[in-house]
């Protein structure tokens, strides 16, 4: 397409624009959609278009949340194009469709979600995460739109929004493990987003600056309204039992990376509640955060004075403190929720950090069961086994971890997995096959390892 053609397109569809706007004050509302939805066709990518239609829309049916009259049958057919078209992934033609559902029923969530997935297939982020939200209005309980709409988001660097949308989603599902390790990921880019840890020397040194001079008193809010930390605190401070407002202090010292001010208010909310569990697991999960923190700390500072004894040792012993929490953490939600398959695999993951193969051979047998987390769990149980002297086994679960990966998906998982099996069918005789896994190795990563010199030898031996 030509540099003209571009220019035309953003010429008319800018021009139909403004003709939906001039109809709008004499409720014209059919010939301002057909502008706006014009402005659409030539230029998809625009969020001001896309709203000035859907919210036009709204106006046409005076926001009845139901559209025109017999909407469900009479969008028939543009639903069977917009299935249509997905089967080929004809974006463009989904969108279209979908768009014509949405003129008899604009809060219809199946065409939200159409247009949304449609733009992000495309690539327009902006009219994606409105379409998503427009949808999610209407059924915010929905467990996909939360989670397509988080992982845009999170693409998207929003991250405190993104959190939110996993939060809904363990609200519905209060077992799902995937989702409480989203929140506590989400949460964590949020504070290295606006402050930085990486190579912090100590707890002040990681703070944003404004974080610091806040802490020193030269930026806290002088009244009520102008910071909701000041004004949960004073709630706090003139009500301490009332927990709700405990709760959402700790959430928000949380999300501003005030790991230790989050814990302590925790600790009160824990008392207040009883002792209630998921006030508990909060608390571990900042727990962790914060062991967490003070292990990459102490790491960055052995990496800036390598030849200190004292900081290695400590980075050692804050690195196995963590782990063995970590086990304790998991192993009691495993427990918990035996059906989370999982967490099951994250706890099985640590205990082979500790080399506890046989503890977690069991876990991961399960977990195997989750299709989230299939070809890890697989190729963790080839580990196990091959540690736990198990060869045969090994070979077996590496064999079948091998389908469910791809090198262009989980690149350094495919090529591990692949010199496992040469190493492991080497050592047992099949030479024939050994050459085979090694060459996949090499097919896409000549350098990987010593591959290219185990195979120079055993195609040496074959000469």
């Amino acid at each position: 397409m030509s540099a003209t053609s571009d220019g035309d397109k953003k010429r008319i569809a800018a021009d139909c624009w403004r003709r939906g706007n001039a109809a709008l004050p004499a409720e014209n509302f059919d010939y301002a959609i057909e502008m706006y939805l014009t402005a659409v066709k030539l230029l998809p990518d625009s969020l001001v278009y896309r709203q000035s239609l859907r919210f036009t829309e709204y106006k046409k049916y005076k926001n009845n949340g139901s559209g025109a009259s017999m909407a469900g049958m009479r969008a028939m057919g543009s639903r069977g194009r917009v299935k249509t078209a997905r089967l080929s992934k004809d974006w463009a033609t989904v969108d279209l469709a979908a768009e014509e559902g949405l003129q008899l029923n604009p809060w219809d969530v199946g065409f939200n979600i159409d247009v949304g997935d449609a733009a992000k297939a495309r690539g327009h982020g902006e009219v994606a995460v409105f379409a998503y939200q427009e949808a999610l209005k209407r059924e915010p309980g929905h467990k996909e739109l939360n989670r397509s709409l988080g992982e845009l988001l999170e693409e998207r660097a929003e991250y405190k929004q993104a959190a939110d949308c996993w939060r809904r989603i363990l609200k519905l599902d209060p077992m799902n493990g995937e989702a409480r390790s989203k929140i506590t990921q989400l949460d964590a880019k949020g504070v290295m987003d606006r402050g930085g840890y990486e190579a912090a020397e100590n707890t002040r040194g990681a703070m944003a600056p404004h974080e610091v001079a806040r802490r020193a008193g030269g930026g806290g809010a002088s009244g009520p309204g102008e910071s909701p930390v000041a004004d949960l605190e004073r709630l706090v401070r003139k009500d301490p039992n009332n927990k709700d407002n405990v709760l959402k202090l700790a959430d928000l010292y949380r999300r501003e990376g005030r790991l230790e001010d989050a814990e302590q208010q925790l600790q009160k909310a824990l008392e207040l509640t009883g002792n209630n569990l998921n006030v508990r697991e909060v608390l571990e999960d900042v727990q962790l955060e914060m062991m967490s923190k003070a292990v990459g700390v102490a790491k960055e500072q052995f990496r800036a004075k390598p030849q200190d004894e004292a900081r290695k040792q400590q980075a050692v012993a804050l690195a196995a403190e963590l782990l063995n929490r970590e086990v304790e953490v998991y192993s009691s939600r495993v427990d918990r929720y035996p059906q989370d398959m999982r967490l099951k695999f994250e706890l099985a993951t640590r205990l082979m950090k500790q080399q506890k193969w046989q503890l977690a051979i069991p876990l991961l047998q399960q977990s195997r069961s989750d299709p989230r987390v299939k070809a890890e769990a697989l190729v963790n149980l080839g580990k196990c086994f091959a540690y736990d002297k198990k060869p045969q086994l090994a070979r077996r679960q590496f064999e079948a971890a091998l389908p469910e990966l791809s090198f262009d998906a989980q690149p350094e998982l495919y090529k591990e997995t692949c010199y496992a099996l040469g190493r492991l069918c080497e050592d047992g005789g099949d030479k024939t096959a050994a050459e085979e896994f090694y060459q996949k190795v090499l097919e896409v990563d000549y350098g990987y390892r010593d591959a290219v010199t185990r195979l120079d030898a055993l195609q040496a031996q074959g000469g």
